[in-house]
């Protein structure tokens, strides 16, 4: 396939970077600044462009048969750049009428699952309020999603850990799993990759969590 790559120089951005070229696609990766990119390949191809700018972003994703973000804020300080970035991604998307989107959001966004035990409810609860602003603005990206004329999924992780992935975790659409607690990076990846040609999964927000 041909899939292009937002984010790409982050942590599940570049996992999906390097899965993606090692199971043999073309991968055009979209960054701000090349020199942060470490992925190598032959399928790869490298994309500069202001992520503000959805004109700047047409050609970096015409003609693709999907498009992946790993884009969102890594700190409080950054909430608002979710839904500000991805709305850009949209509009590219749109202009050149390529449909698939699989994107990055959080646990937290999603519905708790019935019979969540205590301890994980307050948990939960705890961790929301203490990053509210994050999960507004991922929040807000879901809303421009679902008002969007893509065929886009939201993958919801707990907490995310730097491991080698396992293949092995999961998975509940328009769901959160019980208890879900962690998850590493690179299994986020290997999950947005297999939710490309997974229609289930279409306008759906999917919990991932080992």
């Amino acid at each position: 396939m041909k899939l292009t790559v937002f984010g790409a120089t982050g942590g599940i951005g570049g996992e999906i970077v390097r899965q993606a070229l090692a199971a043999g696609h073309e991968v055009t990766a979209v960054v701000r600044d090349p020199s942060r990119l470490d992925a190598t390949g032959d399928g790869l191809e490298v994309f500069r462009a202001d992520l503000a700018d959805p004109e700047a972003l047409r050609a970096a994703v015409a003609g693709r048969d999907a498009v992946l973000s790993g884009l969102g804020p890594r700190k409080k300080a950054d909430a608002g750049i979710a839904a500000e970035l991805t709305r850009s991604v949209v509009h590219a998307m749109e202009a050149e009428g390529v449909r698939r989107l699989v994107v990055v959001s959080a646990g937290p966004v999603g519905p708790a699952p019935e019979r969540q035990p205590v301890i994980d409810r307050i948990a939960g609860s705890l961790v929301s309020k203490i990053l509210k602003p994050v999960y507004d603005d991922l929040r807000a990206m879901e809303a421009e999603l679902a008002r969007s004329a893509t065929d886009w999924t939201s993958v919801r992780p707990p907490r995310l850990q730097d491991k080698p992935a396992t293949g092995v975790y999961r998975q509940v659409v328009g769901g959160t799993p019980v208890s879900a607690r962690f998850i590493a990076r690179s299994d986020v990846a290997h999950a947005m990759l297999a939710m490309v040609d997974d229609l289930s999964t279409v306008k759906q927000g999917v919990g991932v969590a080992y």
